[in-house]
């Protein structure tokens, strides 16, 4: 959720390396395209029976036509996390969860060999793993147990991984690992806890909400209880975190002035203004003192036990802090959800780096959404104001309720269970709190 701290940066980027495995790959798309075609219908029993043969044991010779279905892009859901279904479908998850507990749980991933478990991999922990991705779901049992870590194995184990909010790459790193050697009884109380939270909310949450889910460092917009946006999210570090409201949306700001709280004075720029005179004046932010007036950082003493007591006040621009947006909900934490002019930051593993506020990823979709009710505000216009650099407070024409919550596990109606890192440590055990927010995720060798 360090762009995905040492996934394959070249896979983000759409650039894989000519390799056996890419190579591979595109064997299984032609054969899937094979399948499909006419002109080869008479062959396809034999080829599939091929496919099929589970005796030859050797990952070379065989590949999927059918893994593209079971791949992360089938975990999505336009069900929304929160919804009159929500309870219901964790209950389902639980009793789910129960019987899988009762049959002894899942077995654990202990790899041998040297070699990443990965695609083409062939190790005896694959067994294990295969078994594992049965229990939970990810993997058909019509695959088979083998050591070999084929296409099957790498779609079930990249649906896993995103089921789990890990980057579906299909690599057993240190944090998949991890997830997967938590055990049953363990995923099971992580239910039962996150079934009481979503006991407490109203069933009647309006037809049109926005819900920011802390664990899962992402955002719904809902309208008439399907999610019409998913945006990424930064959320607040588990030393400054965001905290866990019901409010109202009603006010976007165009082009916002940034006023740092005095959290990030004390913390963040007077230690930057002892080290670098001029980071105040690079940085667009002025001070402005009790009656209004702009203060010269030059007259103030930085090195003084405590900061002034000063405004400082950022101004609009491409360095602003909130970029080109800040979208205002009623709270008694100074917090609020903002753009950002550091893109690359959704790209990280896990994103809790915030003071508290929260950044969105493509704010302006949800600008637009949040504005649709208010009159004289259109896509073009939004982006012609932007484009202006004028700072434009609009109040929104109804009020938008708005979630924050803490759900670090649920489900939908699919029956596809959700897992996420406990990050602020309230799910009640410390295996659950993996610690992905430092270091790199590695293979595991």
């Amino acid at each position: 959720m360090a762009a995905l701290n040492g996934r394959d940066m070249s896979k983000k980027n759409g650039i894989e390396p000519f390799s056996r495995r890419s190579f591979l790959r595109s064997v299984a798309t032609f054969g899937a395209a094979a399948l499909a075609a006419p002109a080869l219908a008479q062959n396809a029993s034999p080829l599939e029976a091929l496919i099929n043969d589970r005796s030859r044991g050797n990952w070379d010779d065989q590949f999927d036509a059918k893994a593209a279905a079971r791949t992360a892009a089938a975990v999505l859901s336009n069900t929304p996390i929160l919804g009159p279904d929500s309870v219901p479908n964790i209950q389902r998850a639980i009793a789910q969860y129960q019987s899988i507990v009762a049959n002894g749980g899942w077995p654990q991933i202990n790899p041998t060999s040297q070699q990443s478990l990965q695609l083409g991999a062939t190790d005896p922990a694959v067994q294990a793993l295969r078994q594992h991705l049965m229990i939970t779901g990810d993997l058909p049992r019509e695959a088979g147990v083998s050591s070999a870590f084929d296409s099957y194995v790498d779609g079930a184990v990249k649906r896993f991984q995103a089921r789990h909010g890990l980057p579906p790459d299909g690599v057993i790193g240190d944090f998949t690992l991890k997830a997967m050697n938590i055990s049953a009884n363990v995923r099971l109380q992580q239910l039962n806890t996150n079934l009481v939270r979503l006991q407490t909310f109203p069933s009647d949450l309006g037809r049109r909400h926005v819900m920011v889910n802390i664990p899962a460092t992402y955002i719904e917009a809902v309208q008439d209880g399907q999610v019409a946006l998913r945006h990424e999210a930064i959320v607040g570090r588990i030393s400054r975190p965001t905290h866990i409201i019901n409010s109202k949306i009603y006010e976007v700001i165009l082009n916002p002035y940034w006023t740092a709280p005095r959290s990030i004075v004390t913390k963040d720029i007077v230690p930057l203004m002892r080290k670098d005179p001029t980071y105040l004046k690079r940085s667009n932010i002025r001070l402005i003192d009790g009656k209004g007036q702009e203060v010269a950082p030059e007259t103030v003493d930085w090195n003084s036990d405590k900061a002034p007591d000063l405004m400082f006040r950022q101004d609009p621009g491409k360095t602003n802090a909130m970029a080109s947006t800040k979208i205002n909900f009623h709270n008694p934490n100074n917090e609020y959800m903002h753009d950002t002019p550091e893109q690359g930051l959704f790209n990280k593993l896990m994103r809790f780096d915030s003071s508290g506020c929260v950044r969105v990823q493509n704010v302006r979709d949800l600008t637009n959404w949040l504005l649709m009710d208010t009159p004289g505000w259109p896509r073009q216009h939004i982006e012609q104001v932007i484009a202006s650099r004028v700072n434009t407070p609009i109040t929104l024409a109804t009020e938008v309720p708005v979630y924050f919550v803490y759900i670090s596990a649920w489900s939908a109606a699919d029956g596809i269970v959700q897992f996420r890192d406990d990050i602020y440590q309230l799910d009640g055990n410390s295996e659950l709190a993996l610690d992905t927010t430092q270091g790199m995720e590695k293979p595991v060798q």
